[in-house]
């Protein structure tokens, strides 16, 4: 199993090779990153993907710290990846 931060290395390092494929993760993120990694990704997840470009960066913040029993469970499970 790769852990979600092999597994995002993966997404952009292909995104810089395959112009199709970078397309199709800003166009539709869910279905890009199910279907290249081959992982189901719950409905109640939403990704967002954006491209920096020279004139905006985009800063990442990890999740809250505070997560309730829910998410926790989740994250157990191998529900929920945190990147």
């Amino acid at each position: 199993m790769r852990s979600g931060d092999q597994m995002l290395q993966h997404l952009v390092e292909k995104s810089a090779l395959d112009e199709e494929f970078r397309h199709q993760l800003l166009a539709d993120p869910k279905a890009a990153i199910s279907a290249e990694l081959d992982i189901t990704i719950p409905e109640s997840m939403t990704i967002q993907v954006h491209q920096s470009d020279m004139q905006t960066v985009h800063l990442a913040l990890p999740p809250d710290p505070h997560i309730t029993e829910e998410q926790l469970e989740a994250i157990s499970a191998g529900l929920c990846c945190c990147w």
